[in-house]
Parts: structure tokens; sequence; C-alpha cells
């Protein structure tokens, strides 16, 4: 198992504050969201050349510390159209430049018709919304072919991709080899909440072997509401049982901390690393 976090919830910028960091916590790696994580480096079309990307793989190199994921995240069915190309050609820059960082694999959710809330909306569930993500995807896969990276998909119960059969329809219909970023709670409602262990088998068996990196959150259920997440090791969910479920998967698996910050991080480090070697 290696264990990493999204480089910007660590709370500082810049290549000696992030790497300290992951030193103090005894964490292996990071998801980069450059334009997160470094204050020269702009979510534009761009902004990020290959020479910095060089730099960036090689600080973390040095510092023995990985990049297992960048991130460019984007809302592929936006109604502004020059969002959504925006957001193509920033993905498609960080596929051309992710090995530089250290990375091959680059990753996004699949939107919401909700435009920039990125909640649900009853149109997210259309065949017209579905297309445009497979449309932008499959955009993507041919830049990704073309610099031997690859495109990684999220899904999420307010978006797009609201189920795993609903992503693993999606990566179908792109038909070029994509990869999976799962994320348990993402797909937890009000209504399935209490099946999140029937969820992740599913998902665990439609994605068996495409399966970047998975998502590390915690929540407390809810009887009738949405989930309320916590730092990770402060909810309700069965962290043995979800951990031992990933572990009979894949004992290499890579696991993200997402969302949970310090003071929470050392806590969050301890239970998965204790957990994983009880499972």
């Amino acid at each position: 198992m290696k264990l990493c976090i999204r480089a910007h919830d660590l709370g500082v910028m810049g290549m000696p504050g992030i790497l300290q960091q992951l030193e103090r916590y005894g964490i292996d790696g990071v998801q980069l969201v450059c334009y997160k994580a470094f204050e020269d480096i702009a979510q534009t079309p761009g902004a990020i050349p290959v020479e910095r990307a060089e730099v960036i793989g090689r600080e973390f190199a040095a510092g023995g510390r990985s990049v297992e994921l960048v991130g460019a995240y984007f809302n592929p069915v936006h109604e502004n159209a020059r969002k959504v190309s925006d957001g193509v050609a920033i993905f498609s820059d960080y596929l051309k430049v992710c090995k530089a960082l250290g990375c091959d694999t680059v990753g996004s959710e699949t939107g919401s018709r909700n435009n920039d809330a990125w909640t649900y909306h009853p149109l997210n569930r259309t065949e017209e919304s579905l297309q445009g993500v497979v449309r932008a995807f499959t955009q993507l896969c041919q830049v990704a072919q073309d610099h031997g990276s690859r495109v990684a998909l999220e899904g999420c119960a307010g978006h797009v991709c609201w189920d795993v059969d609903t992503l693993a329809r999606a990566r179908k219909m792109i038909g070029a080899p994509t990869r999976v970023i799962f994320d348990l709670y993402n797909y937890l409602d009000a209504d399935n909440q209490g099946d999140y262990l029937k969820i992740l088998d599913r998902g665990l068996d439609l994605f068996a072997g495409d399966i970047h990196v998975f998502h590390m959150k915690d929540c407390i259920l809810r009887n009738g509401q949405k989930p309320l997440q916590t730092p990770f090791g402060q909810g309700g969910l069965d962290l043995r049982a979800i951990l031992g479920r990933i572990k009979a998967y894949d004992q290499n698996s890579v696991l993200v901390l997402e969302e949970t910050v310090a003071p929470d991080i050392e806590k969050a480090v301890e239970t998965i690393k204790t957990t994983w070697e009880s499972v």
C-alpha cells in the first residue's frame, strides 16, 4: 500500500513546504493539482510548460516522494462552452507533461449541469449529459494516446456518472483505455448510504484492474440525509471492512487522503496504517 494526500490539503504551497509536511506525517506521495499547490502556476491553458513540470518532478524524486495522480478537474457539461474548452485544454496540457511531473495519469470528475456548483441536477441523469462527458473524454484519450499518458475518471452521486454502473458505461462508450479514481463516499446519498459496502464490492468488480487510486474519506451516516463527511477515522464507516476489501483487491493499492487537513492528518494517517496492517 502507498499512502498519499492531495498536496493542497497539506495547508502549504510550494515544494519545500509540501516535502516538509509529507516527511512530517510519513506520507509517501501526493495527488497533485499544480494550480492549487504552486503560486506561479495558473488554472489557464498553457500555464504548465514542460520545463516547469520537469523541475517539479525532479524535486519530488529528490525528496523521496511520488506524484501518483495529477488532478485537472473540469466540468465537461458546463453550459458555458468556453469553460468546457478551457477545461479540456488544461487537462490536455497536463496529459502532455504529466510524465515530467513523475506520473502518467491525469484525472477529473464527470461534472454537473449545475455548472459551477458541481451539485445534483436532474439533467445529469440524461443521455444527452452522458454523451457530453463521453465526447470530452474521448477527445482527451486521443491526446493521452499521443503522449503515452492516461485519463482517469471519478464518479459522484451528484454528477453525470452518478453511480459505478454509469461510470462503467461511460468508459465503455469512450472505447479507449481509461483509469478509475474510486471515491466511495462520493457515491453515497440519503437513499443508498446503508449499502456502502455493496457499492464498494460492485465497483471493485466492475473496475477490476483499472482502479488507479482510492480516495479515503469517512462520514457519519444520517437517516434520510446525505452522509456528513468527517476527517478520516472520525466517522461511522466500517473502515476495517472497507480497507480489508481494498487490500484483498490489491495489496499495492494507492490510498489518497482527500479533504482531511491539519490538525486531523496525523490521526488519519495512523488510522489507515494500523487498520491496513490488521486486516
